[in-house]
């Protein structure tokens, strides 16, 4: 053992909402099965709950789009000081990295030269662009917990050692098909508007939301909206936004996790990520918005080689949820989406019937038991 204390020690990074959730489901599961293990690491409010000690909060280094990171930059360099610095001084037995690849890359290289074993749980999105990154990978990450089932393939061709795990998500979705499956839509329908986890993408997609939501008020007599909060946005913010909009004072903010929302809503409108797929796992038909500045949108243009933005698409093989991104996220086309949607509910079932298909593509429940196992393979091959 490197480190001083007596008890092994693991290192933790997840710069993600997403990310800390699944963080603290494997930190959990690890603790069962050894629970004298120590944490610390970068992460959230769920990660720290889960009993990892947070040396910085990952909030200080989210950004989306390339030239939005120009603003977290003294933050970053910050953060990987304060990283770096533990490596050396702990020596961890297992250093776990998740998702957040232009920051994890660069920490796995230095764990790399200190000889600490890095497992990868949630692969980067190298498969859509920057696909060059796998010889990096086979350089500096000793094992992959890929948790798309076409990303084991992918990292097979550059042997890279890879397993594919399932998806966390299905560990939350313990209902069967037939009590998740929704039939038809309620009197008034419900539509959830899911705007992400981080401020700057709330601060850019919910006002577009509620003019979506304005203009399908007009359409249609009998709808009541939800908002999500994910615990990574502060309610004043989203509270600020709806005061500027005309009869959404009594608008329900829910703040108890977004699975409530899936399971109450006939649709939502979401931020592309994560959710879309979580969206899916419960039945729950979804149209994709997203918004980046004009300069990062031209750099995806050029480097994105995928043809779906959605993550429900992606794992489809087609397109079940509308992706409406950048001058598309317009609140006259959403409207028309979620119009869409709710105008035909033969249709609507038929939708949520391959949803809810897509959770046998994902894999069973368990899938952060398995990370566990790998994780506690590798720690005790020290």
């Amino acid at each position: 053992m490197n480190h001083t204390s007596s008890k092994p020690c693991v290192a933790i990074i997840a710069g993600e909402a997403s990310g800390d959730q699944y963080g603290a489901k494997l930190v959990r599961a690890l603790l069962r099965k050894r629970p004298e293990l120590f944490f610390c690491g970068i992460g959230g409010p769920a990660l720290r709950q889960a009993g990892v000690r947070i040396v910085l909060d990952a909030q200080e280094l989210t950004v989306v789009g390339i030239t939005e990171v120009l603003s977290k930059v003294p933050g970053i360099l910050r953060g990987m000081g304060v990283i770096k610095k533990l490596l050396k001084s702990l020596k961890p037995d297992l250093l776990i990295l998740i998702d957040f690849p232009d920051f994890n890359l660069h920490i796995a290289a230095r764990a790399k030269k200190l000889g600490i074993p890095v497992l990868y749980y949630i692969s980067p999105q190298i498969w859509a662009w920057r696909r060059g990154r796998g010889r990096r990978i086979r350089k500096l990450v000793d094992h992959m917990a890929v948790i798309l089932p076409f990303e084991e393939q992918f990292y097979q061709e550059f042997d890279v050692p890879v397993t594919f795990v399932g998806h966390p998500l299905l560990d939350d979705a313990l209902l069967s098909a037939e009590q998740t499956l929704k039939n038809g839509v309620q009197n008034p329908a419900v539509v959830g508007l899911v705007p992400g986890s981080r401020e700057g993408e709330v601060n850019r997609l919910l006002p577009t939301m509620l003019d979506a939501g304005n203009i399908l008020k007009q359409k249609r007599k009998h709808v009541t909206f939800m908002i999500s909060r994910a615990a990574s946005v502060k309610r004043e913010l989203i509270r600020n936004i709806i005061k500027r909009y005309e009869g959404w004072e009594q608008v329900e903010v829910v703040s108890d996790g977004v699975e409530s929302v899936f399971k109450r809503c006939d649709a939502i409108v979401a931020a592309s990520g994560t959710v879309t797929l979580q969206a899916a796992i419960y039945g729950t038909p979804a149209v994709i918005i997203y918004k980046v500045s004009p300069v990062s949108a031209r750099l995806a243009k050029l480097l994105v080689r995928v043809p779906h933005v959605g993550l429900v698409n992606l794992v489809a093989g087609r397109e079940l949820a509308p992706e409406l991104l950048q001058e598309k996220a317009t609140g006259d086309n959403i409207a028309r989406a979620i119009q869409g949607m709710l105008e035909n509910e033969e249709k609507l079932n038929r939708l949520r019937r391959r949803l809810i298909a897509l959770r046998d593509v994902l894999g069973g429940a368990g899938a952060s038991d398995r990370v566990a196992e790998l994780a506690l393979k590798m720690i005790n091959a020290q």
